[in-house]
């Protein structure tokens, strides 16, 4: 697998629509590649953005899909965005230009938006789409990327009904393909100043295109229910 960052350039709130975005910086697109945007972009571009005399407390609250009753270590309240565990409902004030900067209002609309745009222009099907965030997990300093919105692949690989080594047949593995993409790209990309937010997967031979991915089984199956997570206990106090 084979992963190249784009520098672009500052990209404020309202400056580029999104075709105008990628007519400037994607020129190609291969067979079996992967074009991964970061959230804050697309939010410039849909012009996402609120300013800082706003609450931030007040604006969480009404971004988050989930929030938390009680506070963390912190004082921060814990929320869920966009089907992921995401600080502040994603709320974001670094390279903001002064204001706060919200997720995309559907990541997973935009990413289809942005695969057709392009299937049409270059008259390409086997490629895929990401939209990206980062987050923290528990247990562990440091964020990694994470998938909010995608098109054109599978997000699972299935090992059901597989053998391991063993010959044991194996009845619950599955791999999470696309959020693996997600934090391979956001590592990449980087954090800070770097002005790539944009980046290229190439020779991901793991990966299933579909022009018609994901279905809505697909996303069903993908997005687990809180009330179906593993994790369930954790999000007893959790209110919309």
């Amino acid at each position: 697998m084979k992963i190249k960052v784009i520098k672009t350039k500052k990209i404020l709130a309202n400056q580029l629509s999104t075709d105008q975005f990628l007519n400037e910086y994607i020129k190609t697109i291969k067979d079996n590649s992967i074009i991964v945007i970061t959230s804050k972009i697309i939010s410039l571009m849909e012009n996402r953005i609120a300013s800082k005399e706003l609450d931030k407390e007040f604006l969480i609250k009404d971004e988050a899909d989930h929030i938390s009753a009680k506070r963390n270590c912190n004082n921060r309240l814990l929320t869920i965005k966009h089907n992921a565990f995401i600080s502040g409902a994603g709320i974001d004030e670094s390279n903001g230009n002064g204001d706060y900067i919200l997720l995309p209002k559907n990541p997973q609309n935009t990413a289809k938006k942005i695969y057709e745009y392009l299937s049409k222009k270059y008259n390409k099907t086997d490629f895929g789409v990401i939209i990206t965030d980062s987050r923290s997990l528990p247990l562990r300093c440091g964020v990694l990327g994470v998938a909010i919105g995608f098109y054109g692949f599978s997000p699972l690989k299935s090992y059901i009904g597989k053998e391991d080594i063993f010959g044991r047949k194996l009845q619950f593995e599955r791999v999470n393909i696309v959020d693996g993409l997600a934090v391979t790209a956001v590592l990449a990309m980087g954090e800070g100043s770097e002005q790539t937010p944009l980046a290229i997967i190439e020779d991901a031979d793991f990966v299933t295109f579909n022009k018609n991915k994901p279905s809505k089984k697909d996303l069903d199956e993908f997005y687990v229910s809180l009330a179906d997570d593993i994790f369930s206990e954790l999000y007893q106090d959790f209110k919309r």
